[in-house]
């Protein structure tokens, strides 16, 4: 029964588009806007947050690839400065420990060095301005 279901699911998904980013984002600003809807109590809110969900579900079942790929790659361009500067600060989270970052008082550059070498000498590597700091 359950190898039944999936190979009619794979048949109904043939040269169909499918989840992507886009599908995702569209669904994460429905389940936003319900949670809003939820707290302000307001049900036009939550009539609202259909819409995204049901876009989302269209893209999926859509056999026009071309044009659902073309508005996903321009989602992602549109997204990508946020997901870069999202994956900065967990990259800067996750080496807390071992890392401290300064920023270059001439340039503003970003520097990162190795925590518990004591007062050093810092040369920016945009700038060659040179300073001292604690790490």
């Amino acid at each position: 029964m359950n190898n039944n279901l999936i190979k009619w699911l794979q048949k109904i998904m043939l040269g169909r588009n499918g989840g992507d980013q886009l599908c995702m984002g569209l669904l994460l600003l429905g389940l936003i806007t319900t949670i809003i809807g939820n707290i302000l109590k307001l049900p036009i809110i939550n009539y609202l947050s259909y819409i995204p969900i049901i876009l989302c579900i269209y893209r999926m079942y859509s056999k026009d690839l071309t044009k659902r790929r073309m508005e996903n790659y321009k989602f992602m361009i549109l997204i990508s400065p946020l997901y870069s500067w999202f994956s900065v600060k967990v990259s800067k989270i996750k080496s807390k420990k071992s890392y401290k970052y300064f920023k270059c008082p001439n340039c503003k550059q970003e520097l990162r060095l190795p925590k518990g070498k004591g007062k050093i000498n810092i040369t920016c590597s945009k700038c060659s301005t040179k300073f001292m700091k604690k790490t």
